[in-house]
């Protein structure tokens, strides 16, 4: 059986002056279409280096990153490019969205370079924003304002969800409505969510967990049981 995304002994090499760093190290692992997964470490472990690898905002070195059967290691340029427009909907921990812009309009914007994007309206009402349409990100909380980034990542329609510390700029109660809005996408709505984070709480969550340090993946933890995120001791 074919994974959705597979890494293969991937290596990333960055020179430090004469030195060079090995931010991720032989790494290998399987994801499956629709899994909510966790990626756990601490600062410098490699997390955000296997997330912008996936992502196609950086490069590897050597080894192989497969997605839904292609190789993105190969992709000129000009494919990586589309491949993070189209395929990948990225939320990070600061929610990137333009002040001048309503919510309705920074989303907009995001589909306008997609074919098959989702109807913005419909997205909006899926994260509890529809009353929030014609504000400015600079009139709602920053819990809403994440959610904002969440609804301009998937009104992309993508084949995967990456989030980088998507709570880490927010309150443990909002926080916990974030994460359980993403666990939603992927055990409800198909979609496949990749979550980079300290937080070992979380793990309990996931599907699946990957356990990063110093660059490489120490172990793969399979959930049998998952919690729904609201049921998580923190």
């Amino acid at each position: 059986m074919s994974h959705f995304i597979e890494f293969k002994k991937v290596d990333k090499e960055y020179k430090l002056g004469e030195n060079t760093f090995l931010a991720a190290n032989q790494v290998e692992f399987t994801i499956e279409k629709g899994e909510f997964v966790v990626v756990l470490g601490p600062s410098g472990a490699g997390k955000s280096t296997v997330l912008n690898l996936l992502g196609g905002m950086d490069t590897a070195t050597s080894g192989t990153i497969l997605v839904d059967g292609n190789d993105i290691t190969k992709y000129k340029d000009k494919e990586l490019t589309n491949y993070r427009a189209t395929e990948v909907g990225f939320i990070f921990q600061f929610y990137n969205l333009i002040p001048s812009l309503t919510v309705r309009e920074n989303i907009v914007l995001v589909k306008e370079v997609v074919k098959n994007g989702l109807d913005v309206d419909e997205v909006l009402e899926s994260v509890g924003l529809k009353e929030h349409a014609y504000q400015f990100p600079t009139q709602i909380s920053g819990g809403e304002q994440q959610r904002v980034s969440i609804a301009r990542a998937i009104c992309k329609n993508p084949k995967l969800l990456l989030c980088d510390e998507p709570t880490g700029a927010l309150d443990s109660d909002t926080g916990v409505i974030i994460l359980s809005l993403l666990q939603d996408m992927s055990h409800v709505g198909g979609r496949t969510v990749i979550i980079v984070t300290h937080n070992a709480a979380l793990a309990e969550a996931a599907d699946k967990v990957i356990k990063m340090k110093n660059g490489k993946v120490r172990e793969v933890i399979i959930n049998e049981n998952p919690k729904p995120v609201k049921e998580v001791n923190w």
